[in-house]
């Protein structure tokens, strides 16, 4: 199967088989929200980023075998509209960056720090804190030990540029000195980017964009 990142609400998961996860994206809700279910192909535990919208979806997605996780990359209601709902059917902790955790209205088990790690099955994700967005966004990092990293950016990186800032200078400039230095810096061109919306990207087709997004400032 050739995965494309191309997917619309209404429509079938696409699936990125690694060797070692499972990486399946699905559209969701008037915003047209992209959620990922991981599954760790060594145990089969599931993890969800983003209860985004229509939760009758995303556990037709999740299925029979539960999810253990969910994440929530950041505090705006399009990414946690259908959290309630899943963590009601399947029992799973939720997790969030720390300083995002006022504004959703579930109760979050585990305060997501920069750095911290966080593990579906045998696999680990690295948290990077990304401020700018909202002051508590946070993306998820895949090393994979088989191939290319994989990082999941909520709505702090998309094809052609950062987050909204809502025109605020001093959050534009923190939000792109962040994904700077945390994601460009720290991660080779061939990583794929898996945004909260839209189309799939990678490091290497967005990098030399970096110098017109921070000259236009947005």
């Amino acid at each position: 199967m050739t995965y494309s990142g191309v997917v619309k609400v209404g429509g079938p998961a696409d699936v990125h088989e690694l060797r070692n996860l499972m990486i399946s994206k699905v559209a969701v809700g008037p915003m047209e929200n992209n959620a990922y279910l991981l599954r760790c192909r060594a145990t089969d535990e599931q993890l969800l980023i983003d209860a985004a919208a229509d939760a009758r979806t995303l556990l037709t997605l999740i299925g029979a075998d539960g999810i253990t996780a969910v994440v929530t990359t950041h505090r705006h209601a399009d990414h946690w509209q259908a959290l309630a709902e899943v963590v009601a059917a399947t029992g799973a902790r939720t997790y969030a960056g720390r300083y995002d955790t006022e504004g959703i209205p579930v109760p979050t088990d585990v305060p997501v720090a920069d750095g911290d790690t966080l593990r579906v099955g045998q696999v680990e994700l690295r948290a990077a804190h990304l401020k700018g967005h909202t002051p508590g966004s946070i993306a998820l990092v895949y090393d994979d030990p088989h191939g290319h990293p994989h990082v999941f950016t909520g709505d702090c990186l998309f094809p052609g540029g950062v987050g909204n800032t809502r025109k605020d200078p001093e959050a534009f400039a923190s939000l792109l000195h962040d994904v700077e230095t945390k994601i460009f810096d720290t991660l080779p061109d061939e990583t794929w980017v898996y945004p909260g919306h839209g189309k799939d990207t990678t490091l290497g087709a967005e990098r030399p964009q970096l110098p017109q997004w921070r000259a236009r400032g947005w």
